[in-house]
């Protein structure tokens, strides 16, 4: 009967002792959401709201000064 308790207690710890990928697999799951996360930041962060007309005054052409206007009506 010691034979079985002893081959029983050697099984149990060669179990313990085999890891696997447990610790692997959490450590790239959270650094596969932390990374995630910080991209889904760095993407969005551009789309806030500006505080009213500046993300328009970017896209619409720029107008002429008055002395711009001025110096071409001088050739007219």
């Amino acid at each position: 009967m010691t034979d079985h308790a002893t081959t029983a207690v050697t099984t149990l710890l060669a179990a313990t002792q085999q890891q696997g990928p447990g610790d692997t697999l959490r450590i790239v799951l959270l650094v596969s959401i932390v990374g995630g996360a910080l991209l889904a930041w760095f993407l969005l962060r551009g789309y806030g709201d500006k505080g009213g007309q500046e993300g328009i005054a970017e896209d619409t052409p720029a107008q002429d000064t008055p002395a711009e206007k001025g110096a071409g009506d001088a050739n007219a």
